[in-house]
């Protein structure tokens, strides 16, 4: 038994090992690119996949060198404006779901009314609907409402998502019934127990959502692509496409700095996530 468990061990930590292994190395890919010269990065993607079937490719440069991170930061300025418009749209979708679904939440927490459970079944299956299926639909009514080629076509749609509004409702439920009704025991009114001890109380579960939708909203591809025209107006997301394979290294240090927000934000609040996914992972109180 006791050989059992040491290859059980073993089996686990080869299993981590390949699977830390397999999401670094894009980042080290990232890192390494971005420090080659231009010769030495062409040399190396023109010869990625030799005759025999081998891939060509050295993890470090021979000569590192800053010149593509220079290149982006001071001689692409469509770069800072696209990342400002990357800020603006999960910003605006963050700020405008917060103010939106935190109030849904708890009056699907806390008020019993007809309909409810049809209510909530409903927000479950428009959560497991992909863009995809809602493309259509979406770019007909942002049409209709002269949306289109504009950032709202992109943070209205988001802020109307209803997965935010079921992470907290699944919070709010959870709170205890004996707080809340000391809380009404002592003068307070729905709004002030709201305020004051649903959104503290719920914190955890409030910033998993502002984790999760930073991550989302951040890495938009499909919906600018379908619903921007305009270049000036397109998230960061976008920028990559735009480069041409001469200037290869810039693109691999806009992929590694566009990297660096959600990041961030994911190491930030990752304390608070798994919080929010513990609790939600409880039944009912």
């Amino acid at each position: 038994m006791k050989v059992f468990r040491i290859a059980i061990r073993v089996f686990i930590f080869l299993l981590l090992f390949v699977f830390s292994f397999a999401a670094v190395y894009p980042l080290v890919f990232l890192l390494g690119g971005s420090l080659k010269s231009t010769a030495e990065l062409g040399n190396s993607l023109a010869a990625l996949w030799s005759a025999d079937g081998t891939i060509q490719w050295t993890w470090l440069p021979f000569e590192p060198t800053l010149r593509h991170y220079v290149e982006l930061l001071l001689d692409e300025p469509g770069y800072y404006v696209m990342f400002w418009n990357s800020v603006k749209i999960a910003g605006g979708v963050i700020g405008g779901q917060l103010l939106l679904s935190l109030p849904a939440a708890w009056g699907f927490a806390r008020w019993h009314f007809p309909g409810k459970k049809v209510l909530l079944s409903l927000y479950i299956v428009l959560m497991l609907f992909p863009f995809q299926i809602l493309m259509l639909s979406e770019y007909l009514v942002l049409n209709r409402m002269g949306m289109i080629d504009t950032l709202w076509a992109l943070i209205l749609p988001g802020v109307c998502s209803t997965f935010p509004v079921f992470i907290m409702y699944r919070f709010f439920s959870k709170l205890s019934k004996d707080v809340i009704e000391a809380a009404k025991l002592d003068g307070a009114n729905e709004w002030q127990i709201f305020w004051r001890i649903g959104i503290p109380l719920g914190m955890p579960g409030i910033m998993s959502v502002i984790v999760l939708d930073f991550l989302e909203y951040w890495n938009l591809i499909e919906q600018p692509a379908v619903f921007l025209r305009t270049e000036r107006l397109k998230p960061l997301s976008l920028y990559i496409s735009t480069i041409t394979k001469e200037n290869a290294g810039v693109a691999f240090v806009a992929a590694l700095v566009a990297l660096l927000p959600p990041l961030l934000v994911f190491l930030c609040g990752h304390r608070y996530l798994e919080q929010g996914i513990a609790a939600m992972g409880g039944s009912e109180s």
